[in-house]
Order: C-alpha cells, then structure tokens, then sequence
C-alpha cells in the first residue's frame, strides 16, 4: 500500500511505501529489517517433529522453546506484554461486537447476530449440558462481525479467521475451571509455535490454499494453545493440532461477493468448537496417533496447491456461485 502526502497545491511532499508479509506484519519499503529466521536463537526449529524432540532433549514445553527464542530480540517484561496486550485486544473486539448493532456494510445486508445471542444465553441461564458451546459460538461471530466491518481484532493466523483462537482463548478464561494468566501466556505462545509450523512449511493464505489454510490453521493453533493452558503433554499438543487440521482439510475459500461475512462468520463459529473437541480427544490418549502434525501440514499445502483456483479467495465457485441476489 501506498501512501502520499500532498500540499495545498497537488504536490507530493511526502511519500512510503508497506508491504504486508503475513501474519498481521508490516515492513516499509527501504527498511533495513533482519528477517526472523536469520536472527540467532536457542532453540531453532523447522518441523513438529524437530520441536517435540528438542522439548523432550531439553525437557520443556513447547511453550518454554518459543519464550526462550523470543527472549532472543526481547526481554521477558516485553513479552508478557505483548502477550497481554493480544489478549486485551481479542476481549475489546468481543465486547465490540457485542455492543454493535445493524446490518453489516458490503451490499449484502448481513445483520449482526452477536449483540442479541448473549442476552438470550443470559436470559437462558446455564441448565442447557451445551451451554458452553453456544458461547463459543458466539465469541467467533462477535470477533469476525468485527472484521466485516472494518473493527480491531488479532490476526490468528489471519484476519478472515481471527475469531477461532479469540474464542477458544475466552472458552479457556471463562468456563475452564481454575484458568490462570499463565495458562493464556502458555496458550498464546504454544498456538504461535504451530502457527510458525503452517507459515514456514505451508500457507496461511485463503488465496493460495483456500479456507483450510486459515479456519484450519487457526483451528490447529487454537487445540495446541488449550492443551498446553490445560497442562497437557507436548504430545498431547501435537496430537490436538494434528486432528484439527484433519479435519479441515480440503477447504475451499469462497466468500459471496468477494466478503469476509457467508460463509466466513459462521464458519469461525463452526471452527472455533474444533479445537476444544480436538484438544478433549488428543487428552485422553497417550499422543501416539498414526498422522503427525507435519504430515497433515504437508497434506493441506499439496491439496493446496492441488485445488483449481476458482475453489478459493475468487469468489467464483461454491457459494460465491449460488442462486443468492447480491443486493
């Protein structure tokens, strides 16, 4: 994106070029910018394969590697931080979407469902087994109504499916018995671990892999950062996030007219109860499991790369196609 400056005049006096690399990050045109994988860290890793037996040589979490490798560019003040301010900024877009009201901009006349489902629920009151689920529901729509217009939230692993590790994170605060500030902190650096696994070795883009390459990521980060809040075992976390992408697989992208909003917002409501049931699953085995998470990863980039681009970010295919007026 390119930005100008102009005088009263018309005349440029000021003008910067950015590019966005991925991720939610930015770098101006000139900058001199060392690129992560070159920067020197303890614990370097380019597979699942290589994190788990790097945890198991040095005996830590998959957490404890990626705390140490950040401790590389910043102190342990600044990353607690940063990982506090994500979480600030996941619950303020919540609140935000609770709050907002209307119909959504883009032509297609989608009306915000957050604002009212939360106070249906309350109303409700918690007798329903599947109580829990319908707030997980409705954390992803809030998050992702958001988005649609134009709102603040984190990108995990991009915007389009920012709701799923928003919401599997509140399902964690607020109906996990016993959650702790901590267990957010191992969650968020365990869900960046498998995040930099699909970023290095895959793709995060709804444009080059369709939708498994973002609801899907986003599902396997999310079961991998709530095991690892809930104590499990790093086998446990590679096996949570090996069945979330599973189960993704094949996805295809194609929003109606072009807009993050159908399928989009349901579909991160629908993938935000992935992990929670991919993380129960995986816990209540030993993490011995037949696929592994760097298998599965190099099976949703091949299928990827396999899919006819109209299946993905186009808005030509699926339900982009249906017989659904545009206006």
């Amino acid at each position: 994106m390119r930005f100008s400056a102009f005088d009263q005049a018309g005349i440029t006096i000021h003008e910067a070029l950015y590019y966005s690399i991925g991720s939610g990050f930015i770098i101006r045109e000139g900058d001199e910018s060392t690129p992560i994988a070159d920067r020197t860290i303890p614990y370097p890793f380019g597979s699942a394969a290589q994190l788990l037996n790097l945890a198991e040589e040095r005996g830590l979490s998959i957490w404890q590697i990626v705390f140490e490798n950040e401790k590389a560019s910043h102190n342990e003040g600044e990353i607690r931080d940063y990982v506090d301010r994500i979480w600030s900024t996941m619950c303020q877009c919540v609140a935000r979407g609770f709050r907002a009201e209307g119909v959504l901009p883009g032509g297609l006349r989608v009306r915000r469902r957050a604002p009212a489902l939360p106070r249906k629920l309350e109303t409700e009151g918690e007798k329903d087994p599947l109580h829990a689920m319908d707030w997980v529901n409705v954390f992803a729509m809030a998050v992702n109504e958001e988005n649609a217009a134009g709102g603040r939230m984190v990108t995990a692993p991009t915007n389009g499916a920012a709701g799923v590790v928003a919401a599997v994170a509140h399902y964690y605060w607020i109906f996990v018995e016993g959650a702790s500030r901590d267990g957010l902190f191992w969650f968020f650096l365990t869900a960046a671990a498998i995040g930099i696994l699909y970023k290095e070795n895959a793709s995060i883009s709804g444009a080059e892999v369709g939708c498994q390459g973002e609801v899907g990521v986003a599902c396997s980060m999310a079961a991998a950062g709530l095991v690892a809040a809930l104590s499990g075992t790093n086998q446990q976390i590679e096996h949570a996030a090996e069945i979330s992408m599973e189960h993704n697989l094949g996805m295809t992208c194609d929003p109606i007219g072009g807009l993050v909003q159908i399928p989009c917002i349901e579909r991160n409501a629908m993938g935000a109860v992935k992990p929670i049931n991919a993380c129960r699953m995986a816990m209540r085995e030993s993490g011995e499991h037949s696929a592994s998470l760097d298998q599965a990863i190099k099976a949703m980039y091949e299928s990827g790369k396999d899919m006819q681009t109209r299946h993905k970010e186009t808005s030509s295919d699926g339900l982009a196609t249906l017989n659904i007026i545009e206006c």
